[in-house]
């Protein structure tokens, strides 16, 4: 899903869960843009106690959490390249590894993913993964900008 900051992508999120065959399942958000690569790679996939400063406990992950319903990445965009190859290992087999832990763990989830940059120039530049991208972007959404749809800004 695609389109400039504030068209609404995460309330068309929240409407595709609400109306999908998940809706029973969990809903889970996050911004990718607002976490460093190594904390958003242990709230992704979760962390077993002692991989490392400050983990105390083992902690369930947002992948994990979303099982059977939907995670909603956020500016998908800013994740970094090697935590893009964890992404797309998790798309293609259902499975990912906690920060620490050598045992797979497998999650179904439906995954919504939205961006405001334009992923095709980024994967021109070598910053974003082409495999990633199609694994993405099995049904593009195209938000427009709220300047075209002045009726959809409530008064």
């Amino acid at each position: 899903m695609r389109g400039e900051s504030g068209t609404g992508k995460e309330v068309l999120a929240t409407a595709i869960h609400a109306g999908g065959a998940r809706r029973d399942g969990p809903l889970v958000k996050v911004n990718c843009g607002a976490l460093t690569e190594t904390l958003l790679e242990s709230e992704l996939f979760g962390h077993v106690r002692g991989a490392f400063t400050g983990a105390v406990e083992t902690r369930k992950g947002l992948f994990e959490q979303a099982d059977g319903g939907t995670i909603f990445l956020d500016e998908i965009a800013e994740v970094s390249q090697a935590l893009q190859v964890k992404l797309l290992r998790v798309l293609q087999t259902g499975e990912f590894q906690r920060v620490g832990e050598a045992r797979g763990l497998r999650v179904d989830a439906r995954v919504i993913a939205a961006t405001n940059r334009s992923l095709e120039a980024m994967i021109q530049e070598g910053i974003f993964r082409s495999d990633l991208y199609y694994r993405l972007n099995v049904v593009p959404l195209a938000l427009p900008p709220l300047r075209d749809r002045r009726e959809d800004i409530p008064s």
